[in-house]
């Protein structure tokens, strides 16, 4: 699968900026460079040590195209595990392209979507799960996705898998062996040993499993959607939360029509805000769809913020008692968050007055205001109590591949058939079949077992230039 010809692509963003960074790697990177490339120093790349950096210009014919930087990797000490050149030249999008083409004609081919990472792979520098943290690291956006991110390139994940890999092999080898001499009757794999060992497996991959609930939401953000009566303040706490004007603010009831997201990180977790359209009964078409596509974000986030209107929860706060009812009937397994907002407007005596009748609902509850942006740290604070942060917090191991999730289940699956049947006395043969399935999972994750069509679809989610 290790193609020959020799790579090159953009590895810096796309567009002008301050400087580019062009990537070239296969067996003929450095004779091509060489071909462009003229040093100040008069020195022939080829012969240069591995790791060092020349000033050069890059030259066709007697045209000189930009002054460079031209830095060598060579096989295997490089991040493919082939010869590597990068080329950083101004980061005018004209002179990217004049040298790319210039290159292309050389002998180059422009890399595919992850294509470097790819032949890493394939050359054994990252296994399957280390390449594929590699696209997660790029697209983190926050501290907690960039710290998963980050032990999964360093193998943390990938270990553990494999550690549990080969204490099964070597238990699947015994089991092997014993089928070869089915005739004498005898064991060489220690059945209590085995049961331990399964027992263990069986604990780690359930607790792997498990991880991905919150890997899952560090990863994609947690969607949180803020419901409630037309004009209680949903526009002015989204803005409140993110410190800006981002939704329309008014004192007339159904200004929201549609849905407003937006993104903010708190404690180093993504968080995605929806204001979504008051919620009551209208004749106003538009309107009513905006309030149909509020259920459907609802349907959609993890956790519901319900804001009620201090002042109206005065008046009459049996009937939100009613409308809080509704919302945990319809969306029963959705942490609700209630919000009493404009507590500005009211007495502390009557705030407390107000708290206590919904304390009796047994909910999460916060008082605020929105406008003065009071309460709005405590708020956050109690959001972030609903990730469950302690496995992050220890450097735990933390699925967030929704392909590895997959596999550990599937993986899981196998064991406790293989469980069930060695303390049902199935015959080794049957086990075996089980054992082999079981390690076709962990070696999924892993990159020992793959094919043409699962690498396609990993290395197709990756940016061209890595």
């Amino acid at each position: 699968m290790i193609s020959q010809e020799t790579i090159v692509a953009l590895a810096s963003p796309s567009g002008a900026g301050a400087i580019a960074v062009l990537r070239l790697s296969g067996t003929n990177a450095l004779t091509i460079a060489e071909q462009v490339f003229q040093s100040v120093s008069g020195k022939a790349i080829s012969k240069q040590k591995t790791h060092t950096i020349h000033l050069g210009h890059i030259i066709d014919n007697g045209k000189v195209f930009d002054q460079v930087l031209l830095s060598i990797f060579k096989n295997p000490q490089s991040y493919t595990g082939e010869d590597v050149v990068e080329i950083s030249c101004h980061g005018s999008t004209y002179i990217q392209q004049q040298i790319i083409q210039l290159l292309l004609r050389k002998g180059c081919r422009m890399a595919q979507a992850g294509e470097f990472t790819l032949r890493a792979f394939l050359n054994g520098k990252l296994d399957l799960s280390q390449a594929e943290a590699v696209a997660d690291l790029i697209s983190s956006d926050n501290e907690a996705s960039h710290q998963i991110a980050m032990q999964q390139m360093r193998g943390g994940f990938s270990n553990e898998i494999s550690k549990l890999r080969g204490e099964l092999l070597n238990f699947a080898s015994l089991i092997e062996l014993e089928l070869d001499f089915a005739e004498e009757d005898v064991e060489f794999a220690d059945r209590t040993q085995f049961n331990e060992l399964l027992t263990r497996i069986e604990f780690v991959l359930k607790r792997l499993i498990d991880s991905f609930a919150v890997g899952n939401v560090i990863k994609n953000g947690i969607p949180v959607a803020i419901v409630g009566e037309p004009n209680v303040g949903k526009s002015t706490l989204l803005n409140a939360l993110l410190n800006e004007e981002r939704a329309i603010v008014s004192e007339i009831a159904g200004t929201t029509r549609d849905t407003i997201e937006d993104e903010l990180v708190i404690g180093g977790i993504g968080f995605r805000f929806i204001d979504t359209a008051g919620i009551r009964e209208t004749k106003d078409v538009i309107e009513s769809i905006g309030i149909k596509k509020t259920f459907e974000k609802i349907e959609q986030a993890q956790v519901v913020i319900l804001l009620l209107d201090a002042k109206e929860l005065q008046v009459s706060g049996l009937m939100f008692h009613v409308e809080i009812e509704k919302i945990k009937n319809k969306f029963p397994q959705k942490p609700l968050l209630v919000i009493i907002n404009k507590v500005d407007l009211l007495s502390k005596e009557e705030v407390n007055a107000i708290r206590q009748q919904l304390e009796t609902l047994n909910l999460k509850l916060e008082t605020i205001s929105a406008k003065q942006k009071t309460g709005i740290d405590e708020l956050k604070n109690t959001l972030l109590s609903f990730v469950n942060t302690g496995a992050l917090r220890n450097n735990e191991t933390i699925v967030t591949n929704t392909r590895h999730y997959d596999s550990l289940l599937k993986a899981l699956e196998e064991i406790q058939k293989v469980k069930f049947g060695l303390q049902s006395g199935l015959p080794s043969d049957l086990m075996a079949i089980d054992i082999k399935q079981a390690l076709y999972y962990f070696g999924e994750i892993t990159g020992e077992v793959t094919n043409d069509e699962l690498l396609g679809n990993i290395f197709a989610n990756f940016c061209i230039g890595k």
